[in-house]
């Protein structure tokens, strides 16, 4: 695992498992799986299907909880948080942008950005400022009152990109994040998470294509929940920034 300054760690497991029961049998999604995701970062997480690659990610989303192990967000440990508390340590930390788009079909563009701020204690004030300038860097400011269903898929993925942004998370979570799209479109999508990405943004991405792994900076493979290799495509930005791999 690599080591790094603890002011510089946005997610780490240590000894985590995730263990489901289906009929009379135990299933290892997850085990004994220990990793650091450093600030700035930009992982690709692959593997065939049921090597842990969508446990991995609802637990690093709080959206599962561990069998066993430990699991700190900015250094918080969400062991013992209840419902209450997960839910507001998504909506202050983490960004989603899912492979359905997730939209809320009632709400409209700008109302679907919003979305995460209506789950935090204390909204900032800026709050509609920010997703009208969102909307606007992800190409539809002059969409703000259309509805999902008016639009293509392309744009909605756009709508979840700004949606995952307008918290000011410490980590993007993408969940085969391009994988409802022409080829044309998803490129256009990783062109901006590449963007993001430089402007020192910590993103965690599951896909199954090897040219969407080539993007990231770092790749993890797992293989039946376990880490079966980690590769390094070239030198990410916290690193260029003092942290170390």
């Amino acid at each position: 695992m690599a080591e790094r300054a603890a002011n510089r760690v946005v997610a780490e497991m240590i000894g985590v498992s995730r263990t489901y029961r289906m009929g009379e049998s135990l299933v290892h999604a997850l085990e004994d799986f220990s990793f650091a995701f450093g600030e700035g970062e930009y992982w690709a997480v692959m593997g065939s299907s049921g090597s842990g690659k969508s446990t991995l990610l609802n637990l690093l989303g709080c959206i599962d909880r561990p069998t066993a192990g430990t699991y700190r967000v900015r250094g918080r440990d969400i062991g013992g948080l209840d419902d209450d508390q997960l839910s507001q340590v998504r909506s202050e930390h983490l960004g989603f942008v899912f492979q359905s788009y997730n939209l809320i079909q009632q709400l409209n563009v700008l109302e679907n950005i919003l979305v995460p701020l209506f789950y935090q204690d204390e909204p900032p004030a800026d709050g509609e400022q920010r997703a009208r300038a969102l909307a606007e860097r992800v190409g539809l400011g002059d969409r703000l009152t259309h509805k999902p269903n008016q639009l293509s898929g392309g744009q909605q993925q756009r709508v979840a990109i700004a949606r995952a942004l307008v918290n000011a998370p410490a980590l993007i979570l993408a969940d085969e994040a391009t994988g409802n799209l022409d080829s044309q479109t998803a490129l256009e999508i990783l062109e901006l998470f590449d963007e993001l990405h430089a402007e020192g943004k910590t993103i965690i991405m599951v896909t199954h294509e090897a040219d969407v792994g080539a993007r990231a900076e770092h790749v993890l493979h797992l293989a039946d929940g376990r880490i079966r290799e980690v590769l390094h495509n070239r030198e990410s930005a916290g690193q260029a920034n003092g942290g170390t791999a």
